[in-house]
């Protein structure tokens, strides 16, 4: 890499979406470029729910950034974790005592799942945003139906299986959808003592229809495929409260074996080290070029970015979004070096789409719609091109192809030492609070 001061250096916060597309825009140009991560690797998000339900493995949708910028001869990749600013002198602290310093800093560090002030509720109700929250479910889950064969086996009987996920967004729709798939297709004919197919799925939003983005057809839809899947949605139904082995909604406590988080994310806390104006998600106010107003060379991306469309509206925290951002960002940097005007960014809304389950998905762009198998297939289609790597778009795709045709699931390896598999057998053979409550009412009375 040229180190030569004359050449101005950016750093970039995150290898996400945002961050990598910074990077590729900026590869091989007259900048020296740093991306700063805490992890290796680069996560294709729309895909952790198929981590988290045995489809894949972690592998299959992760690639090393140093790998996916080996042949940028101007970025170097740094694995560390930014914990703040020194915004006088430009530079960025490391949790290592380290600083970086810059010219231009693009932050795009991403969000995290929101609690809605119950972070109490994360060691009950885990979210999935990586890899790691991935193969907790994927343990929960599996462990749920292995338990339940051990008691059947050694006490004849077992407890219900109750999968509750709150939150019917696309990560909701989608987990809600794969687990009953589980349950019905893949295990079904793997356990002896159990029928799998006794599970239940509840999914629980507290708005009126799920999949609230889209046009009210597509969520109707939606709900009908997930129902015709064996889920049961409840709409208007908010949590209060979740603890160990229930979920309180009002005032009826639901039994629950799992659960599992969906709904409402927080941006990283960096974006309150900038001295900007946050909203109450904690995302920062950008001027229209995506900058900060106290520094004109501070860019903020992606989930972390408050962006307002003409109408009003804000622009969603999805992946297109986020590389849209990246590419506006890296186009106004490589202005300014050619004594250029910085343009406004404008959002162009390419469409959404979701999958519920298997043959049944639905697509939305403008006033195009569609729904069933066609959607499905143009949900795969569209995330085997968007994956990085040739190797991984193969690998998926083989696995899909044979999941497909034999319904199995290849990556159902339950991952973990001997502590954290006890500690995971403890959370899932925990009594609710409300029935050791009943049951000591009931030894009282007697």
């Amino acid at each position: 890499m040229n180190n030569s001061d004359s050449r101005p250096k950016v750093v970039i916060i995150g290898g996400g979406f945002g961050g990598l597309e910074a990077a590729k825009r900026l590869k091989n140009r007259p900048v020296d470029v740093t991306i700063v991560d805490r992890k290796n690797h680069h996560t294709f998000q729309p895909l952790l729910y198929q981590v988290a339900t045995a489809v894949l493995s972690p592998g299959q949708i992760a690639s090393p950034i140093r790998r996916i910028l080996r042949r940028a001869d101007n970025i170097e990749v740094l694995l560390g974790e930014v914990v703040g600013f020194d915004l006088k002198n430009r530079k960025v602290k490391l949790k290592e005592d380290d600083d970086i310093a810059y010219d231009y800093l693009i932050i795009a560090a991403g969000a995290r799942h929101a609690y809605f002030g119950h972070d109490e509720w994360e060691d009950d109700a885990p979210g999935l945003k990586t890899i790691e929250d991935a193969l907790e479910i994927r343990r929960r889950v599996l462990l749920a139906f292995e338990l339940a064969e051990r008691d059947a086996i050694q006490k004849g009987s077992h407890d219900p299986l109750n999968f509750v996920v709150v939150g019917a967004g696309a990560t909701g729709v989608e987990l809600a959808g794969a687990i009953a798939g589980i349950a019905r297709r893949a295990l079904a004919k793997d356990f002896k003592a159990i029928d799998t197919k006794e599970a239940k799925v509840l999914l629980l939003e507290g708005a009126d229809r799920v999949l609230g983005s889209y046009s009210r057809g597509l969520s109707e839809q939606a709900k009908k495929d997930l129902e015709s899947l064996g889920v049961e949605v409840r709409l208007n139904s908010f949590v209060t409260e979740i603890a160990p082995g229930e979920v309180r909604v009002g005032d009826e406590w639901i039994d629950a074996t799992v659960v599992l988080w969906a709904t409402g994310v927080a941006a990283s806390p960096l974006g309150s080290l900038l001295g900007a104006e946050t909203d109450k998600a904690g995302r920062v106010v950008v001027n229209d070029d995506l900058t900060v107003s106290a520094d004109r060379n501070i860019f903020v991306i992606g989930d972390m970015a408050r962006v307002e469309n003409e109408d009003g509206s804000l622009v969603p925290g999805v992946a297109p979004a986020a590389i849209q951002m990246a590419q506006n960002a890296a186009a106004n940097i490589l202005s300014d070096l050619n004594g250029g005007t910085r343009k406004a960014f404008n959002y162009k809304d390419k469409g959404s789409m979701a999958t519920i389950g298997r043959n049944k998905a639905i697509v939305e762009a403008g006033r195009f719609k569609m729904t069933g198998f066609l959607a499905w297939i143009a949900w795969l289609m569209l995330h085997i091109i968007l994956l990085i790597g040739f190797r991984n778009r193969i690998f998926v795709l083989s696995e899909w192809i044979w999941a497909y045709f034999t319904r199995e699931r290849t990556a159902r390896l339950i991952t973990g030492d001997a502590e954290e598999l006890s500690e995971a057998l403890e959370f899932l053979t925990a009594r609710p609070a409300h029935v050791l409550e009943t049951e000591k009412e009931s030894i009282k009375s007697a």
